[in-house]
């Protein structure tokens, strides 16, 4: 595909920290896959691997496709339309959900392609726009519920943005949380005892320990770390790596983040700003990521979290 309007920043890793060359060479290649995605409407986005087939599918969030790339044999379509569908994953038993956005809600396809709603109200009121989606090894899905438009509120009926989560049985929906103002990506660490969840507007990465029962421990709420900067890109997109480090898009690439809110460094690929990653490869060692427009990859030397999360 063509259409590329990446502003061709040399592309380059740069290490603030030594700890980095654990995780990525110093002279890694960092490549752009394919572009001429997104419009004004949405960009690509909600890259996630697909072990079976050894494929990546990802969102087209404008042209309301659901796109592929199949290493050495390039980008095609896989579906549409979707309901212009914005953050994607796996659940335990590997059907797939999606964040709808024309639909403001959550689905869930199963193997038979039928879909199923696994979210689109809170208390009797419509979802407003959900973004990303995860879930946890006990099969519980959370996902983030933005309200991007303050200046048009009649059109929505929640006035908030929430971060949720909904049991496997989808019979129970809890709201977690909703003091952010833009929540968008989130992921757990790797023992699930932390979620991570990104605030777009405010350029910050919070972070919450879990209670037994899933919900977040308020009182542990923090700032994880801060990515804002002169360059273009806020928080969007996040994943971890088996060691616990975190991986987000924000000023200038994507950051790399270990355990303890230390920058390590950051992927800086070119395109204005990063809209999701997400790991894939045999191995899970290939970070992918989207853009507003483009899709694309470098390797790494320690794996992503796998999707689906392993029961436990």
């Amino acid at each position: 595909m063509s259409g590329d309007t990446r502003d061709h920043t040399p592309t380059r890793i740069e290490h603030l920290d030594s700890a980095l060359e654990r995780i990525i060479s110093p002279s890694a290649s960092i490549r752009h896959l394919a572009d001429g995605f997104g419009g004004p409407q949405g960009p690509a986005e909600g890259p996630v691997w697909w072990t079976e087939g050894g494929y990546l599918l990802f969102s087209d969030i404008h042209n309301n496709k659901r796109m592929k790339y199949l290493p050495g044999s390039g980008v095609s379509l896989f579906q549409e339309p979707t309901n212009r569908a914005n953050g994607l994953t796996r659940d335990l038993q590997g059907r797939l959900l999606a964040c709808e956005h024309d639909s403001r809600r959550v689905t869930r396809q199963e193997l038979d392609g039928s879909l199923t709603v696994v979210a689109n109200s809170f208390q009797g009121r419509q979802l407003n726009r959900p973004n990303d989606v995860v879930v946890k090894s006990d099969g519980c899905i959370y996902f983030t519920d933005p309200w991007t438009s303050p200046a048009a509120p009649d059109q929505w009926d929640l006035s908030f943005s929430g971060v949720y989560r909904i049991t496997p049985d989808l019979g129970t929906l809890t709201l977690l949380i909703d003091d952010f103002v833009v929540p968008n990506g989130l992921a757990f660490s790797p023992d699930e005892s932390v979620l991570y969840i990104n605030d777009s507007r405010r350029g910050h990465i919070r972070a919450f320990n879990l209670m037994p029962n899933g919900t977040l421990a308020k009182q542990t709420d923090r700032v994880f770390c801060d990515l804002r900067g002169d360059e273009p890109g806020v928080p969007d997109g996040m994943k971890v790596d088996i060691e616990g480090n975190v991986y987000c898009g924000g000023a200038g690439g994507i950051w790399i983040i270990d355990p303890t809110g230390k920058k390590l460094g950051r992927i800086v690929h070119g395109a204005p700003a990063t809209t999701n990653v997400g790991f894939g490869g045999d191995d899970w060692k290939t970070l992918y990521f989207t853009s507003r427009n483009h899709l694309g990859a470098v390797d790494l030397k320690i794996p992503g979290m796998p999707v689906p999360a392993h029961k436990k």
